[in-house]
């Protein structure tokens, strides 16, 4: 990302391009940053372009999420027709997110294959253990390596970046049996860096809120099904439609335990709990205007028994609270 200042003593008229070559942009368009960073952030998307083109071809594992989307946009850049995206397709993808990472490939103009991952019949997956994410990355990879070597892409890559370093990603276990490459990751780029070059390529996903698989919303050890899913997308497309940025629901399983009669001989019932999170600083917004009334509604009318606010608010894996720590 090269400088430019026209007339010094304008502050207004410094205007960064992202690499060489490249198209100048105002650095007043890009909220937070200053020129350090940028000149930091423009070495890493170098590094970035530069290791992908040492790869020759390239399979990127996409989502349309703010990582995989600016990956799959730079692979195209750096690669041109030698690079392929591919989306996997399965009951824990939100329609909404499906269309959109279409729509923004088509915009953007690089490539998109759509494959249906099988997950669902594996039964490790299905149970929902810790490491429920290597069953899903591990079919992922299965089905991208055969796409790889049919196209004759050299390199799968995905969208594993710098910030994530010491998460727990038992998906990353995966991508090392199959060597699946992450050079976002590799290039030293954080969740931030990759939102503040998205902003000045133009993604839209920039600002998009973090995302992750629809599975994701059940507690560990309670079962995925397609149901649940189901209730959980339409329950958080809900909260969307009115405005909230941040959004989980998490899907708790409740037994309610009756006595045996010949109208009910079953001994137990299974009630549905949804635990909304929403952005700490949106709490507000959803206890006032009867706006909590009309969620839980709403949800009901899904099939949920009871809807209930966490008062922490959105915060990242709060699904692995519950975790051991280590040590």
């Amino acid at each position: 990302m090269q400088a430019h200042n026209p007339d010094p003593s304008s502050p207004d008229s410094t205007l960064c391009s992202i690499g060489k070559g490249d198209p100048v942009v105002p650095l007043l368009d890009i909220p937070g940053l200053k020129c350090d960073s940028v000149y930091v952030v423009s070495e890493k998307y170098d590094q970035l372009r530069e290791r992908l083109r040492s790869y020759g071809s390239c399979l990127v594992a996409y989502s349309g999420g703010v990582d995989s989307a600016f990956l799959a946009y730079a692979a195209h850049e750096a690669l041109g027709d030698k690079s392929l995206a591919a989306i996997a397709d399965s009951p824990s993808l939100p329609r909404r997110e499906l269309e959109e990472a279409l729509s923004l490939a088509r915009q953007f103009g690089f490539p998109v294959r759509v494959l249906r991952t099988g997950e669902f019949a594996n039964a490790s997956y299905l149970a929902n253990p810790e490491n429920r994410c290597y069953f899903c990355k591990h079919e992922l990879f299965t089905e991208l390596a055969p796409l790889a070597k049919a196209q004759g892409l050299t390199v799968i890559a995905y969208g594993e970046n710098a910030s994530d370093i010491g998460d727990f990603r038992p998906g990353a276990q995966a991508a090392a049996e199959f060597q699946v490459r992450a050079p976002l990751k590799e290039a030293g780029l954080t969740k931030a860096d990759i939102r503040a070059l998205s902003a000045q390529l133009g993604l839209p996903t920039a600002d998009k809120p973090q995302m992750a698989c629809l599975s994701s919303r059940i507690p560990y050890g309670e079962a995925v099904t397609p149901q649940k899913l189901n209730m959980i997308e339409q329950a958080e497309n809900v909260l969307r439609d009115l405005g909230f940025y941040d959004v989980r629901v998490r899907h708790h399983e409740l037994r309610k335990t009756v006595s045996p009669s010949t109208l009910n001989p079953q001994p137990s019932t299974v009630l549905h709990l949804a635990r909304i999170e929403v952005g700490p600083a949106e709490l507000r917004k959803f206890l006032e205007n009867g706006t909590s009334t009309k969620v839980a509604n709403a949800l009901k009318q899904i099939g949920y028994a009871h809807v209930t606010l966490d008062l922490l608010g959105y915060r990242r894996g709060s699904a692995n609270e519950t975790l051991p720590s280590p040590g």
